[in-house]
C-alpha cells in the first residue's frame, strides 16, 4: 500500500517565467537580452518598493534569484560545463 502524498504535494515539476530549464532552450544572446530586462524591472521593483508604491516584496526576491540564475547559466556556457542552445528550433 503506498502512501498518500501530503496535501498540498506536487508531484508535477512547476515551471515558472523564470525557471532555467527554459532559459536553456535559449540562445546566449536571447539570454542576455531577458538578463538586462530582468535587471531592469528589478531596478523599477526595488524603486517602487522604496517609494512604498509594490505591495508584493516576493516579486523581488523572485526577480533577484532570476538574475543569479541566468548569470549562472550564462557562467556554465562560458566554462563549457553546460551548454545553452546554439540556434532557435523553429516550431513550424
Amino acid at each position: 500500500m503506498a502512501a498518500e502524498p501530503a496535501p498540498g504535494f506536487r508531484k508535477e515539476r512547476v515551471v515558472s517565467e523564470y525557471d532555467a530549464v527554459k532559459f536553456r532552450e535559449l540562445t546566449r544572446a536571447e539570454v542576455e537580452i531577458r538578463l538586462r530586462e530582468i535587471e531592469e524591472e528589478l531596478r523599477n521593483l526595488r524603486l517602487r518598493a522604496s517609494m512604498k508604491q509594490e505591495n508584493n516584496p516576493l516579486k523581488i526576491r523572485h526577480m533577484r534569484r532570476a538574475v543569479a540564475r541566468i548569470k549562472t547559466l550564462l557562467h556554465e556556457d562560458e566554462r563549457g560545463i553546460r551548454r545553452l542552445a546554439t540556434r532557435k528550433e523553429s516550431t513550424a
